[in-house]
């Protein structure tokens, strides 16, 4: 959910005009890590960095040993050749794509439950308890847009109208235009880890970078190259989901649709919290805390999903669907609360071989791939030694390395820091 150039072109134009070259991917010379002194990582991170591009090539126990370094459980081995999407679809058994009402539904129940309990525990935690009681609430708020982000999917009911009214309803508490999201997170599906074209987590262009003067590069190294990056959602949204001229004149009026609903959500919510909950203190306990919990979670498992030193971003005339779905799909176990309130969004693997996958038959999907396809696939448990790595060095794009860090020339005071004092524990 990086800031790249896409989100100024016409979404529309991106989807029928097919790119053959862009500019901002020819900087003058490759960047290349070589160039960083940076002793602040650990010896065996900083290796695994190195050879993280090839890592996928390497033998079984070479490849065990970079995953480790890295903070990762396994990374995925090259793919044969000759697979394709298809191949990996049809490999899944049919039950994994069947809609269950009552779960589904459940699932709603659920969140609602999970969300009223949130803001019954911010309306009586004393002061020093507020931050758990945010922490619950961001969490429970997150299963609102995992229950919408089903609906978009087609994958919550064989009814599209009730789709689209619950997941519009699911969205609008987090100020999320529903229609516009789904056109975006389609999008994303279509063209993951693809360059210029993907909409989430673009890797930042090194001729855009290098056109940033003194207080936009500031800006986007602090926001992009810190613990900050846990919440850089915030800007995605905020630069994605109300701009009309992303979108063409057919998807227009749906998209005002969903704009209206946040807009009457916002109309209604914010004076009652306003008037009940104590001024623009209490819209901050009651909704602002609670929604920068949701775009925690909402950057973290996202950017968990599609960034790592050793998943690369292609050209579109290199690009391979399987590759990039699979192999380039990282699945992530976190605290079982966490999992149970989140309707396994974390468990990505399989929604992005087929976004028609209910949440329930997630982990089902996932032991089928595992079964046929484990090899190439890449998993974790979170853990900062990951994060780091994601944090610290997954920053701008190169075709080599995949990513080189901001400070790739020469090393910096903030990143080094951060180098040398997050923790590296798996």
């Amino acid at each position: 959910m990086s800031f790249h150039p896409l989100p100024h072109r016409s979404l529309a134009a991106t989807q029928t005009k097919k790119k053959t070259h862009d500019p901002l991917f020819n900087p003058s010379q490759p960047a290349r890590r070589a160039a960083v002194a940076a002793p602040a990582l650990a010896p065996a991170l900083e290796a695994a960095i190195a050879v993280a591009p090839t890592a996928s090539s390497l033998s079984d126990a070479d490849r065990a040993a970079v995953a480790r370094d890295l903070g990762y459980r396994s990374i995925g081995a090259d793919l044969p050749a000759g697979v394709t999407l298809q191949d990996v679809i049809k490999s899944l058994p049919a039950s994994v794509f069947t809609i269950n009402p009552a779960r589904a539904w459940a699932a709603v129940a659920t969140t609602v439950a999970a969300v009223a309990l949130s803001v019954y525990l911010i309306s009586v935690a004393p002061w020093y308890l507020l931050p758990l009681a945010w922490a619950f609430a961001g969490t429970a708020w997150t299963g609102l847009f995992v229950v919408g982000h089903d609906c978009g999917h087609r994958s919550f009911s064989t009814n599209k109208l009730v789709e689209d009214v619950v997941g519009t309803l699911a969205f609008a508490p987090l100020l999320f235009p529903f229609e516009p999201w789904r056109i975006k997170h389609n999008h994303h599906h279509a063209h993951t880890n693809k360059l210029v074209e993907d909409t989430a987590w673009h890797p930042v262009p090194a001729a855009e970078a290098a056109k940033w003067g003194p207080v936009a590069g500031t800006l986007y190294k602090v926001f992009l190259g810190s613990p900050l990056k846990l919440f850089a959602s915030v800007g995605h949204w905020a630069i994605w989901h109300f701009n009309l001229d992303l979108y063409s004149e057919k998807q227009k009026p749906r998209v005002l649709v969903s704009l209206a609903a946040v807009a009457a959500f916002a109309a209604v919510a914010f004076p009652l919290i306003y008037l009940n909950g104590g001024g623009l203190a209490g819209i901050a306990k009651f909704w602002l805390m609670p929604w920068l919990g949701y775009h925690f979670w909402m950057s973290t498992f996202t950017v968990v999903h599609h960034t790592a030193p050793h998943i690369p971003f292609k050209p579109a005339g290199e690009w391979d669907a399987a590759a990039a779905q699979l192999s380039g799909t990282v699945h992530c176990d976190y605290p079982a609360l966490v999992e149970f309130l989140c309707h396994d969004i974390n468990v990505h693997v399989p929604h992005h071989v087929s976004s028609k996958i209910p949440w329930y038959n997630l982990r089902a999907a996932t032991d089928s791939l595992r079964s046929n396809w484990g090899r190439h696939m890449t998993e974790a448990s979170w853990n900062w030694r990951m994060m780091k790595a994601i944090m610290t060095e997954c920053h701008v794009y190169d075709a080599a390395s995949n990513y080189v860090p901001f400070d790739f020339g020469k090393e910096e005071a903030f990143l080094a820091a951060q180098r040398k004092w997050l923790p590296d524990t798996m």
